[in-house]
C-alpha cells in the first residue's frame, strides 16, 4: 500500500509563472506551448498572487469576443482570492484527496512567507502513487 510522503519529494521545483500584468495572449501561449492546464502568477517577490488556468483564459478570450473588446491582462482573469495552497512538507497523500475533492488538478507550494517554491500537479502525484506502489505494468 501506499505510504505517506511529503510534497518536496514529487513537487514541481520551478513551476511556470507569469505576472498578473501580463497579456492573456502571453499566458495562452505559454500554457499551449508548454501543455500545461495552468500558471501560478507571482508579483515581483516570487509571491504568489494568484491562479491562472487554461478555462480562465478560454473565459477571457470569449467574453471579450462578445463584448467587442480587448483581451485585456491575466490579473483580469485569475483568481486570487482563497486559493488552496500547500507547504513542501505536506503530506502527498492529504493534498492528492483534498485536490481530488476540490476538483483541482494543480496546487501551488509556498514558503512560509506566501514565496512560491514549488507546483504539485495530478500528474506527478500520479507518478508518486505509481513509484510507491511499486506494481508493474502489465505486459501485452
Amino acid at each position: 500500500m501506499l505510504r505517506s510522503v511529503n510534497l518536496e519529494d514529487y513537487m514541481i521545483t520551478k513551476p511556470l509563472t507569469i505576472p498578473a500584468d501580463a497579456p492573456l495572449f502571453e499566458a495562452v501561449d505559454l500554457i499551449t506551448k508548454n501543455q500545461v492546464s495552468g500558471l501560478c502568477v507571482v508579483n515581483s517577490d516570487g509571491e504568489l498572487a494568484g491562479i491562472l488556468s487554461e478555462m480562465d483564459c478560454l473565459r477571457g478570450i470569449l467574453t471579450a469576443s462578445y463584448d467587442n473588446g480587448s483581451i485585456g491582462n491575466v490579473g483580469d482573469y485569475m483568481v486570487s482570492s482563497n486559493i488552496n495552497s500547500a507547504k513542501a512538507s505536506d503530506d502527498i497523500i492529504d493534498v492528492a484527496a483534498d485536490m481530488l475533492a476540490k476538483g483541482q488538478r494543480r496546487r501551488p507550494v509556498v514558503n512560509e512567507n506566501n514565496k512560491l517554491i514549488g507546483q504539485i500537479t495530478c500528474r506527478q502525484i500520479l507518478a508518486a502513487v505509481r513509484k510507491l506502489t511499486g506494481t508493474k505494468s502489465p505486459t501485452k
